[in-house]
């Protein structure tokens, strides 16, 4: 993020460019290393028209064939939101002054904060290439860049590259903005440079911002993700084309799995396929100790029981069934090529067998202008998981939250959030009978459906992710929604 000074309007004007690393891809993998898996012993077919049965044996009523079943079934249920609604108003002090995708989303949404706080103009972020997965897309390719600054226009000015008067100019460049970073500290660490620099260089923003900011920013926040950052037209169209047809029959399920080779060595677990899969992520772990994010002195066993990893296709299937979910529900899977590739899903389809992604929905060329852009392969996926009925994501993330968060904030949409430190140990007894484990499960689950849940009952929680109630209010906090 760069920040200029000019000398418009009798006072000076400063930039913030941000250099933004590249989106993390929910459908490639981050790692060059980790990118082929062992030789596959069999192929699997999956279905291209998502209106035609799969052909694999399923215990389906007829009801749940023609989807007749779905209006009755007390898993669509979504969750009562209390009256709770969009609700942006920003105070009369606010209004007076003057002013990998998805983690890419959150250093946008930074940026505008930090620019507002600096009083600095920002400069529309350029996207670095990732050399793995040369996407070279930038901000518009993915974003509609004219909204953007549309919506943000009386918030914070947006420029699309620095004034002529300030291209010689060498930019103060930060590296190391804190955890948690408060506006106190980014006024005393930038605004006397940028003053006197007129240029200011930011990079790293990820999650850098304290999640505790005072009300008005904190509206700012949830104005950058929720109506600022839309997708460019061409994306958008797609995924609602591929929404529509996900609902030609009815209600579906969304899930967004993290099951790729990378995930799995990067947070210290085992995918549980086989001996030979497990044996190939220690080794790749013992080979390359850094790629482990944190808590390296747990074996996987406490990382399991602690809820730290991802589940697997079984014990989604078996969380699914539990939940209530009909054998014929239709499910959109959003992730890149698991570990093992689609053999890995074998459990899910044989007991979900409508199982899509959007290589299932889509025609080869309707796929071919987004194909090796790993971001807008992602926005595909996060619109078509946004609009479902029902959201499930196999493991935290930033796609998972900022999808768990805009849902909340379009109007509490059914939010599965797996409750995987207490529900695992009745996973691991293999003597509960099947429905006592369902029965256990559902209870676990009964308050982690997308009701309605408030920031501030834990400490820095993102506003993107718990809107409610900087963002959204219901009669009782007599404010009326003004976006």
């Amino acid at each position: 993020m760069a920040v200029v000074k000019s000398n418009n309007r009798k006072k000076h004007q400063s930039y913030i460019s941000v250099p933004s690393q590249i989106i993390n891809s929910i459908s490639q993998s981050s790692l060059e290393s980790l990118l082929q898996p062992p030789q596959k012993k069999q192929a699997m077919h999956f279905s291209q028209n998502p209106c035609l049965i799969p052909q694999e044996k399923a215990e389906i009523s007829s009801g749940e064939k023609d989807g007749k079943n779905y209006e009755n079934s007390e898993f669509w249920k979504q969750p009562d939101g209390m009256g709770y609604r969009p609700c942006l108003d920003f105070s009369e002090k606010y209004s007076k002054e003057s002013g990998g995708m998805n983690q890419q989303r959150n250093q946008i949404v930074d940026a505008v904060v930090i620019a507002r706080i600096l009083g600095a103009a920002l400069v529309v972020p350029i996207l670095q290439v990732n050399v793995i997965w040369g996407d070279e897309s930038e901000f518009s390719d993915i974003f509609d860049l004219e909204h953007f600054k549309n919506v943000l226009a009386n918030d914070v000015r947006i420029v699309s590259s620095l004034p002529s008067t300030h291209l010689m100019t060498r930019p103060v460049e930060e590296k190391r903005t804190p955890l948690h970073a408060s506006p106190e500290w980014i006024r005393s660490r930038y605004l006397k440079r940028l003053r006197r620099d007129g240029v200011l260089l930011l990079r790293g923003l990820d999650s850098r911002l304290s999640k505790d900011l005072p009300s008005d920013l904190q509206k700012l926040r949830c104005k950058v993700a929720f109506h600022a950052l839309r997708f460019a037209p061409h994306i958008s169209e797609f995924g609602n084309k591929l929404t529509e047809r996900m609902k030609t029959e009815g209600p579906y399920l969304a899930l967004h799995l993290r099951m790729e080779k990378d995930v799995w060595v990067r947070t210290g677990c085992l995918p549980g396929l086989t001996p030979e899969y497990d044996k190939m992520i220690n080794d790749e772990r013992r080979r390359r100790p850094e790629l482990l994010t944190s808590r390296s002195n747990m074996t996987y066993h406490e990382r399991k029981l602690a809820g730290l990893c991802p589940l697997n296709a079984l014990e989604v299937t078996r969380l699914l069934k539990a939940l209530g979910a009909p054998k014929g529900t239709r499910i959109y899977w959003a992730g890149g090529i698991p570990l093992g590739g689609k053999e890995a899903l074998l459990p899910l389809k044989r007991v979900f067998p409508y199982l899509y992604n959007k290589e299932d929905l889509a025609l080869p060329e309707e796929l071919k202008p987004f194909e090796k852009k790993a971001s807008l392969m992602a926005a595909i996926d996060y619109i078509v998981s946004e609009k479902s009925d029902v959201f499930l994501a196999s493991h935290g993330g930033n796609m998972g939250h900022a999808i768990q968060g805009h849902r909340a904030y379009a109007g509490l949409k059914k939010t599965i959030t797996p409750n995987k430190r207490q529900m695992l140990p009745y996973f691991l007894n293999s003597s509960l009978p099947e429905a006592e484990f369902n029965r256990i499960i559902l209870d676990l689950h009964q308050d982690s459906l997308g009701q309605p849940e408030l920031r501030n009952s834990k400490a820095r929680r993102d506003v993107t992710k718990y809107p409610i109630p900087e963002c959204m209010c219901n009669s009782s906090t007599k404010a009326d929604a003004s976006i």
